[in-house]
């Protein structure tokens, strides 16, 4: 039996909104949640509404703009009537050492990554405040807890998300309000797809992406899913403020070599 049959109707009832939830991560995210009885809003800023039905709702929505969120958020409420849960998954990749890129990049970065989180969850607070079941899952990285090479301002911005998941979840416990985030090692996801297809060498590239994971592979995109399914579910109501990785082992374990 499949985890997703497993627990059926695990968030029947429930509203689910999900950031960049048009690909990769977002779109496991997605169809994970959905499986699992959740109505879940996609907040993408290039949303496909191919796959729109009662229980799927395509939103256009930039988080590095305040007016297009709150717009967002409004318009979840007006179709399915509430919010149970917000996924923070949106956000960009960013490559150098700290002095590759400009004040702006950094901003840019910071301010998607970082700061759309809090755009989106402030919005979406009034109704989780009201929801019985209320979690916040973001997504931060290996990269907020592992020193990558060339990656100082993604980094950066990651080690903020992690930092700011414990302080929301402080702030909002007693509100009835959970807030975690998953950690997600090197995934398969299209924006490594486009760092491999831009290497010198990208089966070389990928295979050194693959041996720095001690399960000698990349994250699925589904296995980040399954976690963010624990961490929103209503049965982990004693788990919040949590970092919960999903790295093959890379954070914790530091296996001899073969």
């Amino acid at each position: 039996m499949s985890a997703t049959a497993a627990r059926p109707g695990e968030f029947a009832g429930l509203v689910a909104v999900v950031t960049g939830g048009a690909s990769g991560i977002g779109a496991a995210i997605v169809d994970r949640l959905a499986a699992d009885g959740a109505s879940v809003a996609i907040l993408d800023l290039n949303p496909s509404t191919a796959a729109d039905s009662a229980t799927r709702l395509s939103v256009q929505a930039d988080v590095a703009d305040d007016a297009s969120v709150r717009a967002a958020v409004d318009a979840v409420v007006a179709h399915f009537g509430r919010i149970d849960i917000v996924v923070n998954n949106a956000g960009i990749g960013a490559q150098g050492s700290v002095e590759d890129n400009s004040d702006e990049e950094w901003h840019r970065v910071f301010d998607i990554n970082v700061v759309g989180m809090a755009r989106v969850t402030r919005a979406a607070l009034p109704h989780l405040r009201e929801s019985p079941s209320a979690a916040v899952v973001n997504t931060a990285s290996i990269a907020a807890t592992a020193g990558l090479p060339q990656r100082a301002l993604y980094s950066a911005t990651k080690g903020a998300v992690l930092a700011l998941t414990r302080a929301m979840a402080a702030d909002h416990l007693r509100e009835g309000v959970r807030v975690n985030c998953v950690s997600p090692g090197t995934a398969d996801t299209p924006w490594i797809g486009r760092l491999l297809e831009s290497a010198a060498d990208p089966v070389a590239e990928r295979a050194a992406l693959e041996a720095r994971q001690p399960h000698g592979r990349l994250v699925s995109a589904d296995e980040v899913a399954g976690a963010v399914a624990y961490l929103a579910s209503p049965r982990s109501g004693s788990t919040t403020g949590v970092s919960l990785a999903v790295d093959g082992g890379m954070h914790e374990l530091r296996l001899r070599p073969e």
